[in-house]
């Protein structure tokens, strides 16, 4: 290892004086600088241009040797103890050491191979995303080559992609989402008595769930059909506008508008406890990545909580009264639901089938809430 060292800072001294001991064309790189020293060692400097050589000036190689020496050691100890004697490290000396000239990581991999009568080790560094160097020993020559510019990122690619098409392939998914919309009351029909032609808010009246949702495939690997299901939370708000507000007993609910009071806020919200259960088509593109996806489905839901909240002005102060009840609301409900997704956006609707209140005790509607999920 000793060798390493000396061939390293000798290579790297000579990188900052930029000679031309040999130049060769390289596909990927504009020149292709070899370096054959007394022992037979050849050092390899792959360079696209000046910058690159400059760049190199920014680290104290003093400095430097030591910590690859401290960081190589302890690869190569840990390698010994690996069983398949190959152990990868991560170093960050500008994190360790803020206000120096250092490289941002350095990773540090050693494979040693043990045979009878022959010995074959291997050290790659790696300076930051744009500096290598690749030792390899077998007892009679050393082979260091030293690319200058960006790695080649092509075996970490495939990793990635490796990565991605097992998750992709996995029998069952899941991941938290939340939905967030606008809610609006469809199909009046014949309203309760003393109840009004009342309207919502459009932005006052929000749509809000929060949802863990599990994903089996159905068939066989690589099957875009998935079953979609997952216990969700969601919290409906109606706005009521034109000073109009619910009134209710125990045996009917109403809305008309408020006669005593001008108010600055009135609104009905609900929480109920929902299981959805819908089928989803899920593609992906040429290169593997997320495209299209199609849900359609229905769900069933409890309601757990109501309560209506007026906001107003008396006496030169702001008034706000909270009145929690169930307002003859219907405690269980059910409905269509669908979502739409392209790449990154998804978009849902949620459709109930059964009206807000109880049949003949409140005003005749549905609700039908409308907006984007965030994955």
């Amino acid at each position: 290892m000793k060798r390493f060292f000396s061939l390293l800072a000798f290579l790297l001294l000579t990188t900052l004086a930029a000679p031309a001991f040999a130049r060769t064309t390289s596909p990927s790189f504009t020149d292709t600088i070899v370096v054959k020293l007394p022992n037979q060692a050849v050092m390899t400097l792959f360079v696209k241009n000046k910058e690159q050589l400059r760049q190199l000036r920014n680290y104290k190689l003093d400095s430097l040797m030591i910590l690859l020496d401290t960081y190589i050691t302890q690869a190569e100890t840990a390698g010994k103890n690996s069983k398949n004697g190959q152990v990868t490290m991560e170093f960050y000396p500008a994190k360790d050491q803020p206000g120096k000239a250092m490289p941002e990581q350095i990773r540090v991999t050693v494979r040693n191979s043990r045979s009878a009568g022959s010995s074959n080790d291997h050290v790659e560094v790696r300076l930051g995303p744009s500096f290598g160097v690749v030792v390899d020993e077998d007892g009679s020559s050393d082979n260091v080559k030293v690319h200058v510019g960006r790695m080649d990122t092509s075996n970490r690619d495939s990793v990635r992609k490796a990565k991605s098409e097992a998750r992709f392939n996995r029998v069952h998914h899941s991941n938290f989402t939340m939905d967030l919309g606008l809610n609006t009351l469809v199909n009046r029909g014949a309203t309760a008595p003393n109840t009004y032609d009342y309207a919502l808010r459009p932005l006052g009246s929000r749509y809000i769930s929060f949802q863990w949702r599990h994903s089996w495939r159905l068939g066989a690997v690589g099957s875009p059909l998935y079953l979609v299901s997952g216990p969700e939370i969601a919290f409906n708000n109606y706005m009521f506008d034109n000073n109009a507000r619910l009134f209710a007993n125990d045996s009917m609910s109403y809305i008309n508008r408020e006669s005593t009071l001008n108010l600055q806020k009135s609104k009905l919200a609900t929480t109920t406890l929902n299981l959805p259960l819908m089928a989803q088509l899920y593609f992906r593109d040429k290169k593997g990545h997320e495209s299209f996806r199609l849900s359609a489905g229905g769900f069933v839901g409890y309601r757990l909580s109501s309560h209506t909240k007026l906001k107003y002005d008396r006496d030169g102060s702001t008034k706000k009264d909270k009145d929690r009840g169930s307002y003859n609301l219907e405690d269980f409900q059910y409905g269509l639901q669908g979502i739409i997704g392209v790449r990154g956006l998804d978009l849902f609707v949620k459709y109930n089938l059964n009206d807000l209140f109880k049949e003949n005790r409140g005003p005749q509607a549905q609700t039908l809430s409308f907006g984007i999920t965030f994955l």
